[in-house]
């Protein structure tokens, strides 16, 4: 029973490498794809990789595979089986990149809907807000790079490890395709004047249109085959190794939850920040002199009241909304309120502390001025009472904004500083 099942598979085998052969030698797509239907009904995506990688040792050039890959994914869609393809909790690698996934076809989605409102425009008409919108997915489409450097210096590695050195090649080189064309795209949209939808709609079809298409089809890429196979071949281990060093390389368009562990892998200890001096968070690091200008400069006003009720810090901007000094470090928070405000503050913190609330907002009007005041519990990833955050902001200006401001209609001569 066992030969008649491998004779079967090396038959199935056989038949999917003469229709990508057919492919190379000039057969479209739609008429592989009928074939494939006919003779082979659903391919299991681990066909498919086996396939490849077989060509390519067997004298198939990578460049060749590469430069007709996009062929290989119009004859297969709709014909790759997931079969029983595991699934990735939240934190997972493969989750992560799927989400982004989801992320970079929203955007794609949002560029392609722009992009029929202004063909819906006279050619003579400026192109308005529709070329902004696609200017503005463009841009976001460009933190796909993210995403194929984790690829790339994280994923790829392991598979080479586990034998599986084709499928890594090619799509580097579809990543190498698709940041050129992404960089031309850019540059056009930069470099255009668009003065016309007629202009406008010229560049998104000549070079934009390619770009996005390329994003896709790696999208298609790897949700058909490279993450079911993935999954299937790297153990827990290792797909904790690529979640660790994740964050080095940043996420594109999603940031994953935290605290992602496989079962039986200990808790390491924390690592020594890469560089001295500089305070390592979970999300990146900073010098000491960074973190008080960023601070200091985030348009609103921070009080810190630890968990014992004392204020331990609060931010030195240039505009502040209640005077602030430094004798009030360790003191009570409840010995900074007029008399009458204490039993409010000191219900606020009791329920903060004991986890019926999580923020409490208020809002004033002084000195002609919209004032927004909010305090936040701060809490542990295990929901330990750390303390309590002031936040106040003055919503004057922005209250008063109406329509919009994009960021690439944005000039530098909008706002000047004295």
């Amino acid at each position: 029973m066992s030969e008649l099942i491998d004779n079967e598979s090396r038959r199935r085998k056989e038949l999917l490498k003469h229709l990508i052969l057919q492919l190379h030698g000039g057969v479209a797509p739609p008429q592989v794809q009928k074939s494939l239907v006919r003779v082979l009904g659903q391919v299991p995506y681990g066909l498919v990789v086996e396939v490849e990688q077989e060509l390519m040792a067997e004298g198939l050039p990578v460049e060749e595979v590469t430069r007709l890959c996009h062929l290989h994914g119009a004859a297969l869609e709709g014909v790759v089986s997931l079969g029983s393809a595991p699934k990735a909790p939240p934190g997972h690698p493969a989750h992560t990149f799927r989400q982004e996934n989801a992320a970079l076809g929203t955007e794609i989605a949002g560029l392609e809907a722009a992009a029929v409102e202004l063909a819906a425009l006279p050619g003579e008409a400026a192109p308005g807000d529709a070329f902004l919108a696609i200017r503005e997915h463009a841009n976001a489409l460009t933190d796909v790079e993210k995403h194929y450097l984790r690829k790339e210096h994280l994923l790829f590695p392991f598979l080479e490890k586990h034998g599986i050195t084709g499928p890594p090649k090619v799509m580097w080189g579809k990543h190498d395709e698709t940041r050129a064309l992404l960089k031309a795209a850019l540059e056009a949209l930069a470099a255009a004047p668009a003065a016309t939808a007629a202009e406008a709609r010229a560049v998104v079809d000549l070079v934009l249109a390619p770009a996005s298409r390329s994003v896709r089809e790696m999208i298609d890429k790897e949700e058909q085959i490279l993450l079911p196979m993935c999954l299937d071949t790297l153990a827990p281990g290792e797909w904790y190794e690529i979640a660790r060093q994740s964050t080095e390389l940043g996420f594109c368009l999603y940031d994953p939850p935290d605290g992602w562990r496989p079962e039986g892998v200990p808790v390491e200890a924390t690592p020594a920040p890469a560089e001295a001096g500089r305070m390592q968070l979970p999300s990146g690091s900073f010098l000491p002199v960074e973190l008080a200008a960023m601070l200091n400069t985030i348009p609103f006003d921070l009080t810190y009241v630890d968990a014992d009720d004392r204020v331990r810090y609060f931010t030195q901007g240039t505009e502040r909304i209640f005077a602030r000094s430094r004798a009030i470090l360790g003191r009570k928070v409840q010995h900074c309120h007029p008399p009458a405000s204490v039993d409010v503050v000191e219900r606020i913190l009791s329920a903060f502390r004991a986890g019926r609330q999580d923020r409490a907002a208020f809002w004033i009007e002084l000195k002609g001025r919209f004032i927004s005041i909010e305090y936040f519990a701060l809490r542990s990833p295990a929901r330990e009472y750390l303390g309590c955050l002031e936040v106040s902001q003055d919503l004057t200006e922005k209250r008063a904004l109406t329509g919009q401001q994009r960021l690439l209609s944005w000039t530098d001569t909008e706002v000047t500083h004295a």
